[in-house]
């Protein structure tokens, strides 16, 4: 069987301690490394953990389960693929971060990967190699500029939630945003959805939604599902304002019925803020105009889920 062995490296204006920390959090992930979309630690016990990680690969979403093991004193963290894949037959490497002398604080970020492609079929390994590559280049392009320009996006990154009580089942209500291919028969705001699931679980949402300026704005999702209680997605088809836009559905069974909630985490493009709102317009404003719209989507999505849940009860 062929392995491949790759490295791939970034230096880091910032201190080794703090660049392993934002590594070692994996809900930092789908924020930070654009190929990411969700990542839940499945088991902890302190230096080792398993994590399984929904990601696209060459723009393919796919999932995996990982052990990691954890080692803040050497700056390092080793992680192998437990669950892979196809084509995928094997996949593990490590994240080392050397502090580099002299200067201002900097690291040397190194991202080791070894792997196998099922059958060693040729055609297959290529294919991983072009995925490795490509989201080891995003991921550590990605962790540099996240890392330097933390002040800045604590600025224009924030995060917001909107809620509903139900008097109906969590399933029901979970059914409808699930659900999503039948979304323009439902909601006024939706014009037009493409929806895809060729893997259960994963699916790919692009739609077509109305502001209430009446402008149209095309999204693409990929969506990790968890019958009945929860649905994580990460858009990679974006508004004008937005460079990032992750979100959580969640359904909570209460004495009363259910709790439905939206999760909506932001961060601003803030080059084109006064391209879109006005030569005067502040960060303040796009936040202000952002959160507004997504929230009046969401609210109008859970009313709607609302209606349809409480009908079946």
């Amino acid at each position: 069987m062929t392995t491949r062995e790759v490295e791939h490296e970034i230096t880091i204006a910032a201190p080794a301690p703090d660049v392993y920390r934002l590594l070692a959090d994996v809900t930092n992930w789908p924020r930070i490394f654009p190929p990411t979309i969700h990542v839940d630690q499945v088991e902890s016990d302190g230096s080792q953990e398993r994590i399984r990680i929904w990601a696209t690969a060459n723009g393919q979403p796919k999932n995996w389960t990982s052990r990691r093991e954890l080692d803040p004193e050497g700056l390092r963290i080793t992680f192998r693929q437990e669950v892979t894949a196809p084509p995928v037959a094997a996949m593990g490497g490590t994240w080392i971060i050397e502090p580099q002398s002299g200067g201002p604080a900097s690291s040397r970020v190194r991202l080791l990967h070894d792997y196998r492609a099922v059958g060693d079929d040729p055609h297959d390994l290529l294919w991983i190699d072009e995925a490795v590559d490509r989201n080891s280049r995003s991921e550590l392009a990605a962790l540099k500029e996240n890392v330097e320009r933390v002040h800045a996006t604590d600025e224009v990154t924030f995060s917001f939630e909107d809620t509903v009580h139900i008097a109906g089942s969590a399933k029901d209500a979970y059914d409808f945003i699930d659900q999503a291919g039948l979304w323009p028969e439902r909601l006024p705001h939706v014009k037009t959805v493409t929806l895809t699931e060729d893997t259960p679980g994963l699916q790919t949402l692009t739609m077509d939604t109305r502001a209430k300026d009446g402008s149209v704005h095309t999204t693409t999702s990929h969506r990790v599902t968890f019958p009945h209680h929860r649905i994580a997605y990460k858009q990679t088809t974006l508004p004008a304002l937005m460079t990032l836009h992750t979100g959580l559905w969640t359904f909570t069974d209460t004495d009363n019925g259910t709790t439905a909630t939206s999760q909506h985490t932001v961060t601003l493009n803030t080059d084109n803020i006064t391209r879109i709102l006005g030569p005067q317009a502040t960060t303040h404003d796009a936040r202000t105009y952002v959160h507004t719209a997504l929230s009046t989507n969401s609210l109008a999505t859970l009313n709607h889920a609302k209606d349809h849940a409480e009908k079946k009860s």
